[in-house]
């Protein structure tokens, strides 16, 4: 098991160590981020692999919607953070120990990460050569 420590983020609060963020309102509930959200989990670690790891499984986990079933409340949902810490360190745990799978499947998500990112720039790109060309049309 690894050693992190998860607890509501407090905007004023400052993290020495290692951490990464988790929003916890919303359809978007349970997304990993460096960078803070206004309503969100903190998890710190003792080290950044251990961070890496985490983020990782917490990304793969939002990606396929797994969170949506914690949700609860009718305008706004949320996730509880007595929910959020039962079921996520059951699931990393279970994800961990096969760890040479999870360092595929980590590589794996980076190269679609990247892929995906390269992609959305070519499309950016056709479309502002589009407008250009178009633009000679409205002279």
């Amino acid at each position: 098991m690894r050693n992190y420590i998860i607890k509501t983020h407090r905007k004023e609060t400052q993290y020495n160590k290692p951490h990464l963020f988790i929003l916890n309102k919303g359809l978007n509930s349970g997304k990993p981020s460096k960078e803070p959200f206004t309503n969100s989990f903190v998890v710190i670690f003792e080290n950044e692999e251990d961070c890496e790891n985490i983020f990782w499984i917490t990304y793969s986990l939002w990606q396929s919607k797994y969170w949506h079933r914690n949700l609860v409340g009718s305008v706004i949902p949320f996730l509880r953070i007595s929910d959020f810490i039962k079921e996520f360190s059951a699931k990393a745990n279970e994800m961990l120990n096969d760890f040479e799978q999870h360092k595929k499947d980590v590589e794996a998500l980076r190269l679609l990460e990247l892929k995906a990112k390269q992609f959305h720039q070519n499309i950016n790109l056709i479309n502002d050569l589009r407008r250009v060309i178009l633009h000679r049309y409205c002279k």
